[in-house]
């Protein structure tokens, strides 16, 4: 018997949210009330009878099985159980089971019979089951459906008047679409309901208007919310000018947001009273919850648990509110008292006091808003939930991201990367890891920013600079190269751009900088742009303005902010930087030099990424799950035999701790053979004397392990001698921004004191794996740096990927390091090979869906 799964809460169709758990002995009555609200038809659908009753002996083998060979589970409503599905294995060590579903009529075509076939086959998977059969009636089409478009390979029979179906549940390409694209649509779907209510309750706006709650009621009446604006109060009839109420469902409103700020012990009453007024989502403003300590965290949970089991979603606690400019919403539900305008850019920001500024200054900069999510404690809807929302919201062409840390790191890469091919991610993100992150030191600040760009996300260090690329995003094309013509009419300003180029990156178009001169008028300012606009040569403007002498123009020749419009025709990008006066509309402008170029290095490297193809996970041969999993045991790791079942062979070697037994281990392995200090630190350390290489025989074999036992002790590494080659180190670690990383450097003690190390995240496409190997900057000595033969690099990409599909399919390997790794011209050899695992944990982003 297995231990049951804990209960998960996860999303429907429609947005809204469920519990789904294993069945239990005690359901029988909630199981009996469930069967009574069935309809006829879909009884007869199920059972294949009018079946009216349960008989006990059915009730009690439904309600009691060994979450084995027979599986169930439930999905509730609140305290009402609305589904069940369940497995039950065709024989013992059987690879087969029968599946069937049942779902309330209320409840029916809302995605629960979808959820629960994703979470039976992960069940029964992970007990050797291999297929599922079912049995379905002709006329129970909406059953069919949820078979046929979970893209499983089914095996179809019809007999006796029923159709029989059979498919294996092994994930596949198509299945992961599937179950991803669902995701997509419930977490977007349970966004919108919050960013575009009919109405909004309030609770816990004073009726002095004095506190938060008053600040966001009155922001939310003057920001012409086009819904109903309730208060709740317990005693007032009015409060901030409109009829109050003494629950929400009292005002005979549609009322689908619920802004709630009461103190952490008022919240329960808060949630009841809200779910029966039919609300979809709460934002929480109130503080004392997570960041307060443990009492306030039990509270938080609470708070989660009771509103997911109303159907509601969470935003916050401890946020700033949430915005939505679209004029037929104008939803102001923020601490903020102005809104900008609206615009094509939706924030995030985990920090409400982050989320003040950036409001401002995005105002401040005529940066346009399509919606504003502040997460505060983020103890439901994150940043993941925004991605999901904005991907499909036509209303937003800019995803602008402030986050503190990632709850769900591997889910994030994963979204950026494929929203990043249709809308740009900015993100103000800390490089750092977090202290106590892994036993491994893991990519650095420089690393980390790679990650990011592997993903498709524009990194930033500050707001401004957030704002900065924000503001040439909304406003301009993308470049469709890295050249830059710069104009300018002082030598000190171009001269600084140029310079400032090169630091970024960025080339310096032929010709260019050209400077006209202080004297050169509006016109011939204009005419210099237009010619740069125009060249074949550029592909993205910098325009420099410095103030003129005073009296030197007259009307019309300086007027440079009416003359440079039309010259800026062409569909390239530019910025300027005006030291006097405004930059014409829509033409990003930056106080300084260094900021307008390196805003424009930021996006240049974007349309770089969106040119590049994406790759694709290619076929690996040779790669045995069953035997990765056997090496994997309970009390340990094999690693040469989980690397095996990847197809990575590690070199024989035998550890000893005597002389004798060195010379018979050499002498299994066949002489030469090679001598190392056992420790994991010493096994490549050339320079300390701890590796000996091409002992020819035993007497050569004795005297290097007695030099060895002295200098390192008694523990002595042997094994056979490989050809040379180039030494190379393969890391995986976990990453607290990205999940399971695959780093690749060349060895040797210089490279380690540089940090010359390259990562990327998992999955690794075969583009990823390949610039991974040239990433490096020691990677020349890869291409036959100083005449040297070149190495095969193509086997060293081979390794990164198959170290990945590792990463991928096995959560319990942490980390995992081989070095050195030989890289020859016919191939490599991995001589050494370090894993730690740990618990079976679900990774995050893996298995059935869940919140």
């Amino acid at each position: 018997m297995t231990t049951a799964e804990p209960a998960v809460d996860v999303l429907l169709s429609d947005g809204s949210t469920v519990q789904l758990r294993p069945i239990r002995p005690s359901d029988g009555p909630a199981i009996v009330a469930m069967h009574s609200r069935f309809s006829e038809r879909t009884r007869y659908l199920r059972y294949f009878s009018p079946y009216p009753r349960i008989p006990e002996r059915d009730l009690q083998r439904f309600v009691n099985v060994d979450h084995r060979d027979r599986e169930a589970f439930v999905v509730l409503a609140g305290d009402r159980i609305v589904a069940v599905g369940r497995y039950e294995r065709l024989g013992p060590a059987s690879p087969d089971a029968e599946v069937a579903f049942v779902v309330e009529d209320a409840y029916q075509g809302r995605g629960i019979a979808s959820v629960l076939l994703e979470h039976l086959a992960d069940a029964a998977r992970r007990v050797g089951i291999v297929n599922f059969v079912a049995e379905v009636l002709p006329a129970n089409g909406q059953m069919l459906r949820v078979f046929a478009d979970f893209g499983y390979q089914l095996q179809r029979e019809f007999a006796d008047g029923v159709v029989h179906l059979t498919f294996p549940i092994a994930p596949t390409e198509t299945t992961l679409t599937v179950q991803r694209g669902r995701e997509q649509r419930t977490e977007a779907r349970s966004v919108a309901r919050l960013l575009a209510p009919r109405g909004v309750a309030v609770y816990g706006a004073s009726a002095t208007g004095q506190g938060v709650g008053a600040a966001v009621l009155g922001h939310l009446r003057d920001g012409g919310f086009t819904g109903a604006v309730v208060p709740v109060h317990p005693t007032a009839t009015r409060v901030a000018g409109l009829p109050a109420y003494p629950s929400a469902a009292d005002a005979g409103l549609p009322v689908d947001l619920a802004v709630v700020a009461v103190p952490p012990g008022s919240t329960p009453e808060v949630v009841a009273d809200a779910a029966a007024a039919g609300v979809h989502g709460l934002v929480v403003i109130s503080a004392g919850f997570a960041e307060a300590g443990v009492e306030g965290a039990a509270a938080q949970r609470a708070l989660v648990r009771a509103a997911h089991a109303a159907g509601m979603r969470v935003i916050g606690p401890n946020c700033l509110g949430v915005a939505n400019t679209d004029p037929e919403v104008r939803l102001n539900a923020t601490l903020a008292p102005r809104l900008p305008g609206p615009g094509r850019v939706g924030i995030f920001s985990q920090s409400g006091a982050f989320g003040v500024a950036l409001l401002a200054e995005a105002d401040r900069r005529g940066l346009g808003l399509s919606s504003f999510v502040s997460a505060g404690n983020r103890a439901d809807v994150s940043g993941n939930d925004l991605l999901q929302y904005w991907q499909g919201d036509p209303a937003t062409d800019v995803i602008m991201l402030y986050l503190e840390t990632f709850g769900n790191p591997r889910k994030f890469a994963r979204l950026a990367r494929h929203i990043g091919r249709d809308k740009p991610v900015v993100a103000l993100a800390s490089p750092a890891r977090p202290p106590g992150v892994g036993d491994s030191v893991g990519p650095d600040a420089t690393a980390v920013s790679a990650l990011f760009a592997q993903s498709g996300v524009i990194r930033v260090d500050t707001v401004a600079e957030l704002l900065d690329v924000g503001v040439l995003l909304a406003n301009q094309p993308l470049p469709a190269g890295n050249r830059v013509g710069i104009v300018g009419n002082s030598s000190a300003l171009t001269g600084l751009a140029a310079t400032a180029c090169a630091a970024q990156g960025l080339t310096v178009a032929v010709g260019y900088p050209r400077d006209v001169g202080p004297r050169a008028s509006a016109a011939e300012f204009a005419e210099a742009l237009a010619e740069a606009a125009a060249a074949e040569t550029v592909d993205v403007l910098v325009a420099l303005f410095a103030p003129p002498l005073p009296g030197q123009f007259t009307g019309a020749e300086g007027d440079f902010t009416a003359a440079l419009p039309s010259a800026l025709t062409a569909a390239k990008p530019a910025v300027a930087t005006f030291l006097v006066g405004r930059a014409p509309a829509g033409m990003p402008s930056y106080p300084s030099v260094e900021e307008a170029v390196r805003a424009l290095a930021r996006v240049t490297a974007y349309a770089d990424w969106l040119r590049r193809p994406s790759g694709v996970l290619p076929e690996l041969p040779g790669i045995r799950r069953a035997a990765a999993s056997a090496a994997l045991r309970r009390d340990g790791v094999d690693p040469a035999a989980l690397l095996g079942a990847y197809g990575i062979d590690v070199v024989a070697s035998a550890t000893v701790d005597s002389a004798e037994e060195a010379v018979e281990a050499a002498t299994r392995f066949g002489f030469p053979v090679a001598l190392k200090a056992a420790a994991a630190g010493l096994r490549h350390r050339f320079d300390l004397g701890a590796v000996r290489l091409d002992l020819p025989d035993a007497a050569a074999v004795r005297r290097t392990y007695a030099e060895l036992a002295v200098a390192f002790g008694a523990d002595v590494l042997v094994q056979p001698m490989v050809a040379p080659g180039v030494a190379c180190v393969v890391e995986l670690v976990e990453d607290p921004a990205f999940g399971p990383v695959v780093g690749f450097g060349l060895g040797g003690v210089a490279t380690e004191l540089l940090g010359d190390q390259a990562w990327r995240a998992v999955p690794l496409t075969d583009r990823d794996a390949a610039e991974l190997v040239d990433a490096p900057r020691a990677a020349p000595l890869l291409r036959g740096h100083r005449g040297a033969a070149p190495v095969d690099r193509a086997a060293l990409a081979d390794l990164l990927l198959r170290v990945g599909r590792l990463a991928d399919e096995q959560p319990r390997v942490r980390t995992l390091t081989l070095n050195p790794v030989l890289a020859r011209p016919d191939g490599l050899s991995v001589l050494h090979a370090t894993v730690l695992i740990g618990s079976a944990t679900p990774r995050p982003d893996t298995g059935p869906r869940r919140l």
